[in-house]
């Protein structure tokens, strides 16, 4: 079997992106563990363990990654988190301060919204349809 198991997220600085992942989203930390180069190695992920991709958070190294920072798909919806239950997840992000560009939308595939992380990138927040 083959899967995707990381993407990497290029962000500015690691305990913010954290916090952000974990606190705002209700991901989990999966790993966080300091490299010799000054640097870490730190996995977010929003499932249970073993379920679905997670997120490699990666500090910015010079200008060019800097640049990337919250527009890592050149404004497009570049992330797709689901979940089984829309209402609830979607209360809980606005209460945590998420920023949704939109109100939810009923969709032939489901419920969706678009909202940004704290830097930016466009997400869907998605229920599937039955």
């Amino acid at each position: 079997m083959r899967r995707i198991s990381l993407v990497t997220l290029v962000v500015d600085d690691y305990d913010e992106a954290i916090r952000f992942y974990a606190e705002a989203l209700g991901f989990r930390l999966v790993e966080d563990v300091p490299r010799p180069d000054g640097s870490r190695w730190v996995v977010v992920a929003p499932g249970t363990e073993g379920t679905g991709t997670a997120l490699l958070l990666a500090r910015a190294k010079g200008e060019v990654q800097r640049d990337r920072v919250g527009d890592q798909t050149g404004g497009r919806v570049g992330f797709f988190l689901h979940t089984d239950d829309f209402a609830r997840d979607h209360a809980r992000m606005l209460a945590a301060g998420v920023t949704f560009l939109e109100q939810p939308r009923h969709e032939p595939y489901g419920t969706v919204a678009v909202f940004q992380d704290l830097y930016g990138n466009r997400w869907d927040l998605l229920q599937p349809a039955d």
